[in-house]
């Protein structure tokens, strides 16, 4: 089996064009300046280089060894040990389907199946049209609102399949599509670079965040004994101070 059939890059690779170059290297180098030691900027530059390619390449992986001064075996063993570095170009779209436990169980398995049959791809692939990847997640950290989808990142939850049958044609139809929380959607690449470490600089998208919704923040509240919607003047455990002396 041969490392393109891996999903590994093929090296040695060829440097970025000139122009692309100074421009990476001159970010690279702003990353870099925030940590100690200079290894420890390796994961934001992988996703530096993910930002310009929509994939870690093996000109990625160059680039990266380079400007940290590893080997470029040191670079692959990290870029392809992190499930969110890509191996293979992702779509401008990239979507994320949990089939962990209790999404799988909810209904994660059917709908990742489903839309491999929708856009006629398999796991780790992209549409012709390259505008929606897919890929079977291990965890989107989200249980409390499984089945949960995730594109470039950001939550969709309480999905069934025709949802996201719907999703992923409004994508490729270029409509805008407002995740169920967070900020709202920007490309892959996008994405790569505020994952690098940079400023999202879309007007309101940082305040879009916002805080956890009701489901994942019930936990809390029953610790501190409070009741919980619906259930009026109803406590499942009292506060933890409760009875303790000051």
């Amino acid at each position: 089996m041969s490392s393109t059939e891996l999903g590994l890059p093929a090296l040695p690779a060829k440097p970025y064009p000139s122009e692309v170059e100074r421009r990476l290297a001159a970010d690279a180098a702003e990353l870099i300046a925030r940590y100690p030691h200079s290894r420890s900027a390796l994961l934001p530059l992988l996703h530096l280089v993910q930002a310009e390619e929509g994939f870690v390449s093996a000109t990625g992986i160059r680039f990266c060894a380079e400007q940290l001064d590893l080997t470029t075996a040191e670079v692959t063993a990290v870029a392809t040990f992190y499930t969110m570095y890509r191996r293979r170009p992702a779509g401008e779209y990239h979507v994320g389907v949990c089939t962990n436990t209790l999404c799988a169980v909810l209904g994660g398995d059917q709908i990742f199946d489903e839309l491999k049959q929708h856009l006629e791809i398999e796991n780790n692939r992209t549409t012709e049209d390259g505008a929606v990847s897919i890929e079977r997640i291990e965890c989107n950290a989200a249980c409390d609102y499984a089945p949960v989808v995730m594109v470039n990142w950001e939550f969709f939850d309480n999905q069934t399949p025709e949802s996201a049958r719907e999703l992923v044609d409004r994508l490729r139809a270029g409509e805008e599509v407002r995740p169920t929380r967070g900020a709202k959607l920007c490309s892959f690449k996008e994405t790569s670079r505020i994952l690098a470490g940079f400023a999202d600089e879309r007007e309101g998208a940082v305040d879009e965040s916002g805080a956890g919704g009701a489901p994942s923040l019930a936990g809390l509240r029953l610790a501190k004994g409070e009741a919980l919607p619906g259930t009026p003047g109803a406590k499942v455990v009292s506060p933890r101070q409760e009875g303790t002396e000051a």
